[in-house]
């Protein structure tokens, strides 16, 4: 059974950014902006054509020149991408989705498919916009996400950060990647 479950943390890693039609790029490449070997995985700077964030500290270091009202559009952007996947609300959860990053058809079908069989719970914290510019949006987060499978009640709980990159679709902050960062589970 926790074989199982562990298989379904690791599809739901990877249909939730896998599915997104992006423009695959080699993660271990320095040309595509990872660190070199040697520098840590989160402490290099934010290129304007990468996804990133800069940390000092504990503190991750919020954009400059975000509105208030546009803030607070992202902020609900990403809470409601967060509820309706924990709601199993497919139909919420799509429409939180870019057209232009996701395949609709093949998301529904990857979710219909994981919701079946196991229940997730996602918790963020920690939610700091860290790249801004009127078409595109960069939001840091930390996630607590439960699996539940649901015949056995066995659960896997993965801890770590992700970067929720959100692009403007006729006026509303749509999801277009993410990128998440497993943390170590704690012995």
């Amino acid at each position: 059974m926790k074989k199982q479950l562990a298989a379904a943390s690791v599809a739901l890693a990877l249909v939730l950014g896998a599915c997104n039609k992006a423009e695959e790029t080699n993660p271990n490449d320095v040309e595509n902006g990872e660190a070199a070997p040697g520098s840590g995985a989160i402490d290099h700077g934010i290129d304007d054509k990468k996804v990133g964030f800069s940390m000092s500290g504990d503190q991750v270091e919020e954009a400059a020149g975000v509105p208030d009202e546009e803030r607070d559009n992202i902020l609900a952007a990403f809470n409601q991408y967060i509820e309706t996947l924990n709601n199993k609300d497919i139909d919420g959860y799509l429409a939180t989705l870019s057209t232009k990053g996701y395949d609709a058809k093949e998301e529904r079908k990857a979710m219909e498919e994981m919701l079946a069989t196991t229940e997730i719970q996602r918790e963020a914290d920690n939610e700091t916009i860290v790249k801004y510019s009127k078409e595109e949006a960069q939001l840091f987060s930390t996630l607590k996400t439960t699996l539940t499978e649901t015949s056995s009640g066995v659960q896997n709980i993965a801890d770590g950060r992700q970067v929720t990159v959100f692009h403007k679709e006729d006026g509303k902050w749509k999801v277009f990647s993410i990128h998440f960062i497993g943390d170590e589970p704690a012995k």
